[in-house]
């Protein structure tokens, strides 16, 4: 079981009834705070997050797939049928001695297997029941199916994205899931704390839609106030110019740069060699940049184009110019000894990953050792004998009734 006296979420039990990437991500963070999380599941319909994608050749059938073991590592699996009669009375018990239960599924679903929060929170009046629906479980778009994609394009976030003219274009990797999944964690830690003080557990009933709207809040305020859509300005800035990602030498080579004061604009000139067109009196405030970015955008890729974009990085980070080059996913894994978020964790059989950790650390707590995601039904026995006592032979006759397969 994960857990120690040192781990912040030590002790918490936690149900994870989720699917595909967004409650999953939620009792994942969970997971490595030191919660012990069961995600439960049913080999009648197994949660191949990310499954469509190709699989290498040769591998196990029965193997997940990249996305399903970065989400569900430092868990344990339980599977219960939820069709079968014995299985939906076995998720009641289980829940009856749950902290937190947490489940994506569409409005209404665990209402219909009789497992919705307000019967379970009679038997258990110190749970935390977590819905992370796409719409919330009330108002006229409860019962609309949803995916990241949809969810993007109707909070207006994919306006937002690339140049004026584009098309709407959505965030990749299942970015509304994950901002889903971050605010029910930090809901679900300030119910546990509002449960030490009343002793009472909390319906949290999340739209991951609202999500989506929360993470555009400046915007939505703005347009509020203008009565105007706000323009798409792709990599440019309201602030700060210059403000892009410039062309460097060599095949898809690249490096952002952000120049947000005087003093930035001055060091970028003179790490150009002072060029002649710098010195134009309209280019020495903010506001003139402002009026002249396609002028400046221009001249700046001319630099820019004859260098290495990590020379680039270098000649500007050494006079305090926010500057990046973009590099490719493989050459941050390649650059992973140099950060602390990256992680190696032994999947079987011992084949180590590279994965990313959590990105902060405490000073007086641990965070959970890491552990691979488990295999379907790995750790039923253990768990039934844990949460609710049962024996070997309680555990056989539940086989039999078809609760756990």
């Amino acid at each position: 079981m994960n857990g120690s006296k040192g781990q912040p979420l030590a002790g918490v039990r936690v149900l994870d009834f989720g699917h595909i990437v967004a409650a999953p991500f939620c009792t994942r963070i969970l997971a490595d705070l030191g919660a012990d999380v069961v995600k439960v599941e049913t080999s009648q319909r197994k949660d191949f997050a990310g499954g469509t994608r190709t699989k290498p050749v040769g591998s196990d059938p029965d193997e997940r797939p990249p996305a399903y073991l970065n989400i569900n590592r430092n868990k344990r699996s339980l599977t219960i049928n939820l069709k079968a009669e014995a299985g939906r009375h076995l998720a009641a018990r289980m829940a009856a001695v749950t902290d937190v239960l947490v489940e994506n599924f569409s409005a209404g679903v665990m209402e219909r297997l009789g497992l919705g929060p307000h019967y379970l929170q009679t038997q258990n009046p110190r749970l935390i029941f977590v819905s992370m629906s796409g719409y919330g479980h009330s108002g006229p778009r409860r019962d609309w199916r949803s995916m990241n994609l949809n969810l993007q394009a109707y909070s207006g976030l994919m306006t937002l994205t690339g140049n004026d003219g584009d098309p709407p274009v959505a965030i990749s990797n299942s970015w509304n899931d994950f901002v889903g999944g971050l605010h029910a964690c930090f809901g679900i830690l300030q119910a546990l704390s509002d449960r030490n003080r009343t002793g009472l557990g909390a319906y949290l009933d999340l739209s991951q839609f609202e999500c989506s709207v929360a993470s555009v809040g400046a915007l939505v305020f703005a347009a509020s106030l203008n009565r105007q859509n706000p323009p798409k300005i792709g990599n440019r800035s309201a602030s700060a110019v210059p403000h892009g990602c410039y062309r460097c030498a060599g095949e898809d080579n690249w490096c952002v740069i952000a120049v947000e004061s005087d003093a930035q604009w001055c060091a970028l000139v003179k790490v150009m060699g002072n060029p002649s067109w710098a010195s134009d009196i309209k280019f020495q405030s903010l506001l003139g940049r402002m009026q002249c970015q396609d002028e400046i955008d221009a001249h700046l890729e001319q630099w820019t184009i004859q260098l290495q974009n990590i020379d680039v990085e270098r000649l500007l980070q050494s006079v305090g110019v926010p500057a990046q080059r973009v590099r490719q996913i493989d050459d941050v894994v390649k650059s992973c000894d140099e950060h602390s978020i990256f992680k190696r964790m032994d999947h079987p059989p011992q084949n180590p990953r590279l994965v990313a950790g959590v990105p902060f650390t405490l000073s007086r707590h641990s965070l959970a050792s890491l552990t691979s995601a488990p295999r379907l039904g790995e750790h039923n026995a253990d768990i039934l004998r844990q949460w609710i006592h049962l024996s070997d032979k309680e555990i056989r006759e539940l086989e039999s009734e078809g609760a756990l397969k």
